[in-house]
């Protein structure tokens, strides 16, 4: 996919209040270590994760993404009667029917002339919406698109310290839990449009490479559980060599269909999954980790809102440039892949 006339206008983050540590999160589960004889500190350890945020109990999906979507237009520059489209591109929704978008959409108070409609598919969610709204900007449908995700993962994270008080597991039982603990809540909206609207430097959206590799579909799963809670089994060590395979497959088409190697790519954003999977990951595509940006040490695994914000953490922190080219990286299970190509 290639597109011409695609901006990033802007991007911004809201985050809860309430901080998590893993060590609190393994006191909980004290219990089951001791019975275990389990080290405490290896969640932090296996992850380097050292803590995560949460919503307050209760919080909708459409609110945290309600949040993000009011502050990103606190920092841009294009009119809300612009923005002809809006998405809510999480993981986590307030319901099946209707729309989160549509309780969000209402929450930011943007124009009734906007098409408003969810997407999601796992991590990958937000990538996948900046190109449906890129693709809708080139070929005239809008000219200005809010795109939104707002993960409360703090039900995941309860479940499982439910289930694992309350069965009799052992350590190799535990295993498919253990992604869940890495889980945190965040949100984040952006606004992408013509570059005709952008006032000063445009941010361009190039285009990007797509690769599925869907017989993996098993490997991460979750859905509903008892009591309004969440819950996901993950073969985690599976889902690491599958996951980076597929994004081998995807870096180099990626390259191919851009022109970027792994020398003149300045940034590389990616999903935030933890430490071994940034370190296999960056071997696998000979990319010096020096380029990389992480948050998952504060932030944990924040699903959809994990890269985007990243990628607004990284130009808070001046690590991404005027002319820097950027390569937007994510994966989400299914399994599914997305680069895009982001000229600062």
């Amino acid at each position: 996919m290639r597109f011409q006339n695609v901006c990033l206008e802007s991007i911004a983050v809201a985050l809860p209040g309430e901080v998590w540590t893993s060590a609190q999160i393994e006191e909980q589960l004290r219990p089951l270590y001791e019975r275990l004889r389990l080290p405490f500190g290896r969640l932090e350890l296996m992850t380097g994760i050292r803590e995560r945020r949460m919503w307050p109990d209760g919080t909708m999906p459409s609110e945290a993404s309600a949040a993000a979507g009011r502050a990103v237009l606190g920092v841009s520059g294009v009119p809300r009667e612009q923005i002809g489209l809006f998405i809510h591109a999480a993981v986590s929704r307030d319901m099946l029917e209707p729309a989160s978008a549509s309780f969000a959409h209402h929450k930011i108070g943007l124009p009734a002339s906007a098409q408003v409609f969810d997407v999601s598919n796992a991590c990958l969610g937000f990538l996948n919406s900046i190109a449906i709204a890129a693709g809708m900007i080139d070929s005239g449908q809008i000219r200005c698109a809010l795109i939104a995700a707002g993960e409360n993962g703090r039900p995941l994270v309860e479940e499982t310290v439910r289930t694992l008080l309350g069965g009799s597991f052992d350590r190799n039982s535990i295993k498919p839990y253990f992604a869940n603990l890495t889980i945190g809540c965040g949100a984040v909206a952006a606004v992408v449009c013509h570059r005709d609207l952008v006032r000063g430097r445009p941010r361009r959206i190039l285009g990007g490479v797509c690769r599925s590799a869907t017989e993996h579909s098993e490997l991460c799963q979750g859905n509903t559980a008892s009591a309004g809670g969440l819950a996901m089994q993950t073969d985690s060590e599976r889902m690491l060599e599958a996951g980076v395979a597929l994004a081998k497959e995807t870096w180099d088409e990626f390259t191919a269909a851009t022109g970027w190697g792994r020398d003149s790519v300045d940034r590389a954003i990616c999903h935030q999954v933890g430490s071994a999977h940034r370190r296999r990951l960056f071997e696998t595509l000979g990319l010096d980790v020096a380029k990389d940006f992480s948050t998952f040490e504060t932030l944990g695994n924040m699903g959809s809102v994990s890269l985007p914000a990243t990628l607004s953490a990284a130009v808070d922190a001046g690590a991404i440039r005027d002319g820097d080219k950027v390569a937007l990286m994510g994966i989400g299970s299914g399994l599914n892949c997305l680069m895009l190509a982001l000229e600062w």
